[in-house]
């Protein structure tokens, strides 16, 4: 797995990590069971303190896309083709998606531009590959 990430960037390191792993699994780079990187071999590849991958690891088990245990280590619990999301998933997603399009909204984004990128966007993700458009 390969991560990009900004030291000296606005986004906190942790939520740049927790991003490009989700990221990569709508991508279909990782799919359900695919094993991450240990908290200190990631920390160590991006030269970073492990408690930042740690803090990412464990937002990403709290949103239920993870799973972690002392055997398997860090692995991939869901894909996009495993099945509808857990509950209260849509509603705090909904709530997130509010701020960024408030963001497009208050930088003068029209509503047909909006819509445009957010299909560019729907439409690059590997796993969406190949499947016509809704």
């Amino acid at each position: 797995m390969l991560l990009t990430i900004d030291l000296d960037g606005e986004v906190p390191i942790y939520q740049q990590i927790r991003d490009r792993v989700v990221e990569a699994i709508a991508d279909g780079d990782l799919v359900e069971g695919s094993a991450l990187p240990s908290t200190r071999q990631l920390a160590a590849d991006l030269a970073i303190n492990f408690h930042t991958v740690n803090k990412a690891y464990d937002l990403l088990r709290q949103q239920g896309v993870i799973r972690i245990n002392r055997k398997s280590g860090a692995v991939v619990r869901r894909d996009p083709a495993s099945g509808p999301a857990e509950a209260g998933f849509a509603e705090e997603w909904q709530a997130r998606l509010r701020t960024l399009l408030a963001e497009a909204t208050v930088h003068g984004l029209g509503e047909q531009e909006t819509l445009r990128q957010c299909g560019e966007v729907l439409d690059s993700f590997g796993t969406r590959k190949g499947r016509t458009p809704t």
